[in-house]
């Protein structure tokens, strides 16, 4: 395995260590914070509004459009982060799957079709199977 695939499952496994069962709560413990941790072990820079700036859908979407962002999606654009197709997506990429809000479902990409993230029927952050992915976006190290 190369490298550069080996940090990207250590990070993956980083992120699924601090996040698995922590209960969904907006500013705290949600997809945003969530993704922001994984990118920041890939080497990159995240900003993300402080903890507990946010505690509601609304909230977190004034936060967002304060920023400058229409939804999650343009943030993990501004990053820099390269868009791909959610089918090329590997261990340690951030992927997105349907969502009727701004947010959409962010995720990290495991391996065996499985990402790392929240679902309603979940108690926390759960190990999910992959189903309608929408967006991938490509997390090389930094």
């Amino acid at each position: 395995m190369s490298d550069i695939m080996v940090r990207r499952v250590a990070a993956a496994q980083a992120t699924l260590d601090e996040f698995v069962g922590k209960p969904f709560r907006w500013g705290h413990n949600d997809c945003a914070r969530l993704v922001a941790a994984h990118l920041r072990r890939m080497g990159y820079k995240v900003r993300v509004p402080s903890k507990g700036s946010y505690a509601s859908p609304r909230s977190a979407l004034k936060m967002l459009r304060a920023r400058g962002f229409d939804s999650m999606a343009a943030a993990i654009d501004a990053v820099g982060l390269k868009r791909i197709a959610p089918a090329e997506a590997v261990a340690g990429d951030i992927v997105q799957g349907e969502s009727g809000d701004a947010f959409g479902a962010l995720g990290v990409k495991l391996s065996n079709g499985r990402l790392l993230g929240y679902h309603e029927h979940a108690a926390g952050a759960a190990v999910l199977q992959e189903v309608s992915l929408q967006i991938a976006w490509r997390v090389t190290p930094q």
